[in-house]
């Protein structure tokens, strides 16, 4: 335990990661979720996939500016005239840490141990689903050939790794592969030099960085208990940034003395899971969940009982979004409009009686049973650490005891929901997703293809199986026409939505606050009014700039307006937000 008790004042680093000490040179970012992995081919939870965008470099990434992809490791790249051969060009003179050059053949090698392994598969593998071959004819030159033309090769969100380090490492369980001396080697901005689970990773400057070094010297991310003593230790100067605040506490910290608050549309959705009769890749049946829960009539009567917009004004305070579909409004081009969702608008009589039609009558005690017998009585399975779970389940547990199905509420630790979730130990379970520009990811994780295997890999969010969606998802992503892609990503949404795996309830904004007496600023994507933690890349962290010495950047709040952003078909996905798990990125918010 790194807090006896959230009403501690003083965080556990506050001397040896003080800005007094550091010259104002140290970044310290408060965590309230555990780490997984630093192991980039296992790190499943956003918290370390964030901490590996810092320490690795990508083939390309969104760029600050609108998260359109712009050049990482391939300072250029073009596609064969049938699309199904990329040619990426690699940037010469970088370096790994140990002095080593960075070439095409440590890509090379990424992808295709992501390609024979299926351990290192376990983040990034549906990313390379589609891949035929990868190789490197020389250092400054990387193939991809691809079976079908895929939309989404300037969106690999994989970050490559020194081929002469990782490919001594047989298992990629060994515990070896979470320690500095295996992934300190890397060139991002950032090369992690400590790390002391459940309490503190800490990443130096890299002085040969290719795009020039840091502005600070050291940044750490700092393990607390809960948002409420990340947010204490922020009032007391122990760290500098805090992200996922709850509404109450974003508004605590506004016009604080030396504080500047954060308010930008965020990519995340929050989700409640319905467990549609979890299987693995082989169709034999795992886990636990309810067997009436196979019937979809159930889980849209259970759809139809959620009120998103009660959740959104009093869970949330307002600051979030009511969700249409899986893809948030942050990206236009493939987010469903209210009229286009399917959904059927909260009506707990509607649902009633459609489980009265469906053959589920109420019992003696109100308790609907089903025609054989099994009462409807569901867990919910939430994170104990977060007021949304906290709150939310109140309000579900009422909803659904209204139309005659009980619900337990079972509040457990972040890993605890991650490790049932995964296996199929629930029935209903708050979740959630960090999404991206290229709706290729999030589509996927709820494809047969990332069902769970035998051996427990697999990167499934909802554990749902179903051809008419796969039929969509394949679709999708072999249409290179970007407006004609746009509606056959909205097409699966809106077969997700019919089929009611998940309730998709709302879309965060992201609230955030920096200690601006210590920070002038950091880089926002997008630039104007986008989130400092939540990005997708590393250009806040590498980017932040200190205060001059004695200046006091003051307080105040700088709430980033809802600007719309339109972004281009091809993009890219994952990175900073602080946690989401092991199905390939993603409990509360898998990445």
């Amino acid at each position: 335990m790194i807090l006896a008790a959230v009403t501690m004042a003083v965080g556990p680093f506050a001397v040896p990661g003080s800005a007094q000490g550091q010259g104002g040179k140290t970044l310290r970012v408060a965590l309230v979720q555990q780490i997984d992995h630093l192991n980039p081919f296992t790190a499943g939870f956003a918290s370390s996939s964030m901490i590996g965008r810092m320490a690795y470099e990508f083939l390309t990434l969104p760029s600050a500016e609108d998260a359109t992809p712009t050049g990482g490791l391939a300072e250029k790249w073009d596609t064969s005239p049938d699309k199904l051969t990329w040619t990426f060009t690699i940037r010469q003179g970088v370096k790994w840490s140990d002095g080593k050059p960075v070439t095409a053949k440590d890509a090379a090698y990424t992808f295709n141990r992501i390609m024979t392994d299926e351990k290192a598969a376990e983040a990034n593998g549906n990313y390379v689903t589609g891949f035929d071959t990868v190789t490197a004819p020389d250092d400054r030159t990387l193939v991809i050939k691809t079976k079908q033309p895929q939309s989404t090769l300037t969106s690999l969100d994989v970050p490559i790794v020194p081929e002469h380090v990782w490919s001594g490492i047989q298992d990629m369980a060994d515990p070896k592969t979470d320690t500095p001396e295996v992934v300190g080697i890397g060139d991002g901005p950032f090369l992690i030099t400590e790390y002391r689970p459940n309490e503190v990773v800490k990443l130096k400057a890299n002085p040969d960085y290719w795009r020039g070094r840091a502005k600070i010297d050291e940044l750490q991310f700092i393990k607390y208990d809960n948002a409420d003593a990340a947010v204490n230790a922020l009032n007391n100067g122990e760290v500098d940034v805090v992200n996922r605040l709850t509404p109450a506490q974003f508004e605590s910290l506004q016009n604080k003395s030396g504080i500047t608050t954060n308010k930008a549309p965020g990519r995340r959705y929050r989700e409640m899971l319905i467990n549609p009769g979890a299987q693995n890749v082989d169709r034999q049946p795992i886990g636990d969940g309810s067997p009436v829960l196979k019937d979809v009539r159930v889980r849209k009567a259970i759809a139809q009982a959620i009120d998103s917009k009660t959740i959104v004004d009093k869970v949330l305070g307002g600051y979030g979004e009511v969700a249409t579909g899986l893809i948030p409004p942050v990206f236009a081009k493939y987010h469903l409009s209210p009229e286009e969702s399917g959904k059927a608008p909260f009506d707990l009589a509607a649902a009633s009686r459609a489980l009265d039609q469906a053959g589920y009558p109420k019992g003696a005690d109100g308790v609907r049973v089903s025609p054989d017998g099994k009462r409807l009585e569901f867990r919910l399975v939430g994170r104990a650490s977060e007021n949304f779970a906290q709150r939310a389940a109140d309000y579900v547990t009422g909803w659904l005891g209204e139309i005659g199905i009980k619900v337990t509420k079972q509040l457990v630790s972040d890993n605890e929901v991650d490790e049932k979730t995964n296996a199929g130990q629930y029935d209903l379970a708050f979740s959630g997703y960090a999404t991206n520009p290229d709706p290729d990811y999030t589509l996927a994780k709820q494809t047969c293809a990332k069902l769970p295997t035998a051996s427990g890999g697999g990167s499934s969010a909802s554990l749902f199986c179903d051809p008419e969606f796969d039929n969509l998802y394949q679709q999708q992503i072999v249409e290179i026409e970007p407006d004609k892609r746009a509606a056959i990503a909205k097409r699966a949404q809106q077969r997700y939505n019919d089929q009611a795996p998940s309730v998709v309830i709302e879309y965060d904004n992201v609230l955030e606050a920096y200690r601006s007496d210590k920070f002038a600023e950091f880089t926002k994507q997008p630039k104007s009014g986008g989130p400092i933690v939540e990005q997708l890349g590393y250009w806040s962290m590498y980017g932040a700039t200190p205060a001059e010495e004695g200046s006091g950047a003051g307080g105040g709040s700088n709430t980033g307006l809802w600007i719309g952003i339109g972004v281009a078909a091809v993009v890219i996905l994952v990175a900073g937000g602080v946690f989401a798990a092991r199905r390939g990125k993603s409990a509360d918010d898998r990445e």
